[in-house]
């Protein structure tokens, strides 16, 4: 039997990207719970954006942030030949490698584990980039990390702002009702959250009466910087922080809190 048999997991990603995770989370014998926590939206500029397009030769190097970046953008393209071959890509993650490539692009660079903005500039080819221009792919707004870092190496570095992040109008309904069922049982149902905007939202979307169930339930995160935040936002549990942002890294986290919560039964 599983460790997660019996556990309802909320599982926070946008709709478009839940399903694999919830499919290994079900397959695990757990209930997922699906209450997505942001919603990816057209840019706030889109004539902007189709401006950029036609200046892509003139850089040097792509940087893509998530997979969500890859096909927002490739969607504004007017026909797939009009990305240039020969620009270089990078990519922070598999998942946003994989995006790349099943968008007929060059296997680009991507970050080692644990895929994220650091792992990337620690890449040899990202030391030194006097004069070299580079656009980064992303969301409205975001980390400054990334750029920051670029041009302090020497390089020239631009936005491609080619979605929006929103609040979604989730059903709170199903989520209540579950941590109903188990008011016997506080701190039963983690939740999985997978950024930081993803976390503020998720507590300005529960009501008062909620809250503190909220934030007596446990979280699985991707990130240390996701543990200071959630105990900043008033989350009693520190979070279990995955290897990395992919979903099986998500779920074998899963199933390391799951683990403990056995082993402290039993010393109860």
């Amino acid at each position: 039997m599983s460790e997660l048999s019996g556990v309802t997991v909320v599982v926070t990603r946008p709709a478009h990207q839940a399903e694999k995770l919830c499919q290994l989370i079900e397959a695990a014998g757990a209930r997922a719970l699906r209450f997505p926590v942001i919603d990816i939206q057209p840019p706030e500029n889109p004539q902007q954006c189709q401006a950029q397009l036609t200046q892509l030769a003139d850089y040097d190097l792509a940087i893509f942030v998530s997979a969500n970046a890859v096909n927002a953008t490739m969607a504004m393209l007017k026909k797939p030949q009009a990305w240039p071959m020969a620009l270089p890509l990078a990519a922070v993650g598999k998942a946003t490698a994989q995006a790349l490539i099943k968008k007929g692009l060059p296997a680009p660079q991507v970050a080692p584990e644990p895929f994220n903005s650091e792992a990337l500039l620690s890449l040899p080819e990202l030391q030194k980039l006097d004069g070299k221009r580079i656009l980064i792919f992303r969301g409205n707004s975001g980390r400054e990390l990334l750029r920051n870092c670029l041009r302090e190496r020497g390089a020239q570095v631009d936005y491609f702002e080619c979605y929006q992040r929103a609040i979604p109008k989730s059903d709170t309904r199903p989520l209540y009702a579950a941590w109903d069922q188990v008011q016997a049982k506080p701190g039963t149902m983690p939740i999985v959250v997978t950024s930081n905007q993803g976390l503020q939202n998720l507590v300005s979307m529960i009501d008062k009466e909620h809250q503190p169930t909220l934030f007596a339930s446990p979280l699985v995160v991707i990130s240390e910087r996701m543990v200071s935040l959630s105990a900043r936002l008033g989350f009693s549990q520190a979070p279990v922080v995955a290897m990395a942002a992919n979903d099986d890294a998500v779920l074998v986290a899963l199933k390391t809190w799951a683990k403990s919560r056995i082993r402290a039964e039993k010393i109860l």
